[in-house]
């Protein structure tokens, strides 16, 4: 790799510190080389606006951000180049981007009046490398889709070099690409479109990727529907549950995240589920030309096979839901009985038992849709790079793995019971707790005096005759009371 700026390695700390703090390292590139003219020429090129709005929309309070202009590094003119490098404040993100893009200009090279040329792959690896230090972040291409390093006219062979990189770099997790109708007219070339790529590094650089795209804060900037590269082997269908039968209280639904939950009744005991499901393709652009499809389900510990009616899927174009039906085992003799702990802790909520649904497609053969190919050829005339959205021969299989929550749904009764039976025997223990400790009364005559004493059950006190001499002991327990220790000859005697 050729000499970075090293303005791009001053802000690794400034990155560092920020992936520290659980935020996420940005890496916009912007590309400069010749090819790019028009969009800097022309007065009505919303190319730099476009920037703006995108970085301001996608960094967060916390984040770091480095901002570089990207060409092909030749010595004295390194590349990318930082044009900033901030960690995201109270200041607004778009302003400071829009200021460091408003003198950006096409690049030249070094002692000549030759416009630069690009090398795509250079600055992606850079960012990686260099600006991420390795560590998990996102990096955003901004390009026209021109790869010609050396003004090499070779771009098919440069293409895939890029294309290996994408799909075959370890660092790169996941990438997604947004081609944007911009026709912009230059001095020297015109051009129909823009694309940006977005490569998560890392799987957390993944995990904000897909949180970006879920919270729509891409698409207050961007409307297109972001086109998958990469990963092309996992997450490349979903299940949504469409009816259940035969199985009384049993029912599916969609959680809010994206997970399946099964709503079970308590007196449930249904060993099976007939399930009809809607099977979606997650993958635009791609259709799944063919595959055979396999499902096991992981509940409470017991990995079971789902039996598929069909075991085949065809020509299954991405959003559009083909229905599938299915019978999964439930792990109903694993439920906690109605009077069992487990119960009466959850008793007014839900007993969750976690799990998951795989879904493997096996020979998968993928293809990408006439109708995105003419797009780009529409966007990007005489251009190969869209070849990189050609499914590698080596991704023949794919798995989902779609999260799974049985909730067993007690209610209050049996809870309400054992309170009742509580509430008795603690109503019974202070009944008897008041009679133990109640004095209890007894009437002793010693000779011929008939007195009175008053005791608790459980003690025991002495009895004394006239002459202040002790002559028996009085016991009181919880039935009565008795005389003991009585003197040979005492007049003592229990009542009158």
């Amino acid at each position: 790799m050729r000499a970075l700026s090293r303005h791009i390695v001053a802000a690794l700390a400034l990155l560092f510190a920020a992936a520290g703090a659980c935020a996420t390292p940005h890496v916009f590139l912007v590309q400069n080389s010749g090819w790019m003219e028009p969009f800097y020429s022309d007065p009505n090129s919303q190319f730099k606006p476009l920037v703006g709005a995108l970085a301001g929309a996608v960094v967060q309070p916390g984040d770091a951000l480095v901002l570089a202009a990207f060409n092909q590094s030749l010595p004295g003119a390194p590349s990318p180049k930082a044009l900033a490098s901030f960690k995201v404040d109270g200041k607004t993100v778009r302003s400071r981007v829009d200021a460091a893009l408003a003198g950006l200009d096409t690049a030249r090279k070094p002692n000549s009046s030759a416009l630069a040329d690009t090398d795509l792959g250079e600055a992606v690896q850079a960012a990686i490398a260099s600006a991420l230090g390795g560590k998990p972040g996102i990096v955003w291409l901004v390009t026209n889709n021109r790869n010609s390093p050396n003004n090499d006219q070779a771009t098919a062979a440069r293409n895939r070099e890029f294309y290996e990189l994408i799909h075959r770099g370890r660092a790169i997790d996941k990438v997604v690409a947004f081609p944007l109708r911009m026709p912009v007219q230059g001095k020297h070339y015109q051009a129909n479109g823009l694309m940006i790529y977005a490569f998560a590094v890392g799987q957390e650089g993944s995990r904000a990727l897909d949180g970006l795209l879920a919270s729509g804060r891409i698409a207050r900037v961007i409307t297109e529907r972001p086109a998958r590269l990469k990963p092309l082997d996992r997450d490349t269908v979903r299940l949504v549950p469409a009816q259940v039968e035969d199985a009384p209280g049993v029912a599916f639904s969609q959680a809010p995240g994206g997970a399946l939950r099964a709503d079970v009744d308590p007196d449930a005991r249904t060993p099976r589920a007939s399930v009809r499901w809607q099977l979606e393709n997650t993958m635009y652009p791609y259709t799944i030309v063919s595959a055979t499809l396999g499902a096991r389900s992981m509940l409470a510990g017991e990995d079971r096979k789902i039996a598929l009616a069909s075991s085949r899927v065809e020509n299954l174009a991405p959003g559009k839901p083909l229905p599938l039906g299915s019978t999964m085992q439930l792990p109903v003799a694993q439920l906690p009985e109605k009077w069992s702990m487990a119960a009466l802790k959850s008793a007014g909520s839900a007993y969750v038992l976690p799990g998951r649904i795989e879904l493997h497609l096996a020979n998968q053969r993928l293809a990408l849709s006439q109708d995105f190919r003419q797009r780009m050829a529409a966007l990007f005339p005489g251009d190969p790079l869209p070849d990189i959205f050609t499914p590698p021969p080596s991704i023949q299989a794919s798995t989902a793995v779609l999260p799974l929550e049985v909730r067993v749904h007690y209610g209050m009764g049996p809870l309400a019971a054992l309170g009742g039976l509580a509430a008795a025997a603690l109503a019974a223990a202070g009944a008897a707790a008041w009679m133990y400790g109640r004095p209890r009364v007894a009437q002793v005559t010693v000779e011929d005096e008939l007195r009175t004493m008053r005791a608790r059950p459980g003690t025991t006190q002495p009895i004394y005759d006239k002459a202040g001499q002790q002559v028996a002991m009085l016991k009181t327990t919880l039935f009565g009371h008795q005389l003991t220790d009585l003197r040979e000859g005492a007049q003592v005697r229990l009542g009158r």
